[in-house]
């Protein structure tokens, strides 16, 4: 399990070296490598620089917006839209969704900017989302005065072809991004119907708030949904996922209604540990894995007995969770 938290949750010695905190008005919202900053740089649409790499005064570097892109929300959202739009352009962003994520200091602050999710990865912002660990109850076939509860099972998805990152790959039942101007319990409905076709009362009937976890690693360009680069290496990922779990009526059957899934099945908890396995041949999306072991640990399906038990709790939450 540690393998597959520290996928997620890894930056080696050498990309740590060459990291450049992103700042706005004296506060850290972003970290990137020095290829990616000098990229930002050269990307303004017009001769007036949006992005400059400059020199604090304890003579550290750091990424900042120049006076060009203003001081108010609507101007540094405006100023960097139109550095993604143009790196869109040149194919270095692919995948755009035409949704806003905002740039804070934390999640409880208010967003200093509003940043196409397509290109987050280029500010190494702070990005949250929130994770569905979707599950049914077997019938208890015992008639002699079983409990009636049986043993869980979880409705696994598998991603689109068609999806710009991890296309194919295994996921949840329902997770999304955290866009700007709407609650968590907010995305979390309508994320459920628009992914799997789960209603609104059968939603707030099943489901339960369990936590969350966090990470922060590094995504090679070329795997993470870039365009092809000989210059830039790749992203700091940097993420809260919101954890909630939801158990759904036993003939529940999910619907692909954004087109975003190409299947759904169900996996018993022991299929389910099975693909922790690094060399499993149908590996979950990477970040996943996290909530998922959260959910096992929590409902007691591993057992704190277990060696490493305690490494695994610990490095759950090891990115910045603010």
């Amino acid at each position: 399990m540690l393998f597959r938290i520290r996928k997620c949750n890894h930056i080696s010695q050498r990309v740590q070296d060459s990291l450049l905190d992103f700042v706005i008005d004296g506060s850290v919202v972003g970290k990137t490598t020095d290829a990616v900053a000098k990229c930002l740089c050269n990307a303004s649409p017009s001769s007036k620089p949006i992005f400059e790499i400059s020199t604090t005064t304890s003579n550290t570097r750091v990424v900042t917006l120049t006076e060009a892109a203003g001081s108010t929300l609507e101007s540094r959202s405006e100023a960097i839209m139109s550095v993604m739009i143009n790196l869109r352009s040149q194919g270095l962003i692919t995948g755009w969704r035409d949704e806003l994520l905002p740039l804070s200091k934390g999640f409880y602050d208010a967003p200093l900017a509003l940043v196409e999710r397509a290109g987050a990865g280029f500010l190494g912002m702070q990005q949250y989302g929130v994770h569905i660990n979707g599950f049914v109850r077997s019938p208890d076939d015992d008639e002699s005065g079983g409990s009636g509860v049986g043993e869980e099972r979880m409705w696994m998805a598998r991603r689109s072809v068609t999806k710009s990152k991890y296309p194919g790959m295994l996921d949840h039942i329902v997770a999304g991004g955290q866009p700007a101007g709407l609650g968590l319990m907010e995305n979390v409905l309508k994320e459920c119907m628009e992914e799997a076709g789960i209603t609104e009362d059968v939603t707030r009937k099943g489901i339960q708030a369990a936590g969350a976890i966090s990470y922060e690693g590094f995504e090679d360009f070329n795997t993470s949904g870039g365009g092809g680069s000989t210059e830039i290496d790749g992203f700091i990922s940097r993420s809260v996922l919101f954890c909630y779990d939801l158990e759904l009526p036993p003939d529940f059957v999910p619907d692909a209604v954004d087109g975003e899934v190409g299947e759904f099945f169900q996996w018993s908890i022991e299929e389910v540990i099975e693909s922790m396995h690094n060399d499993y041949y149908d590996p979950i999306k990477p970040n996943c894995y996290l909530v998922i072991i959260d959910f096992l640990l929590r409902r007691g399906h591993i057992s704190p007995e277990v060696p490493g038990y305690l490494d695994v709790l610990r490095e759950l939450r090891s990115g910045y969770c603010g």
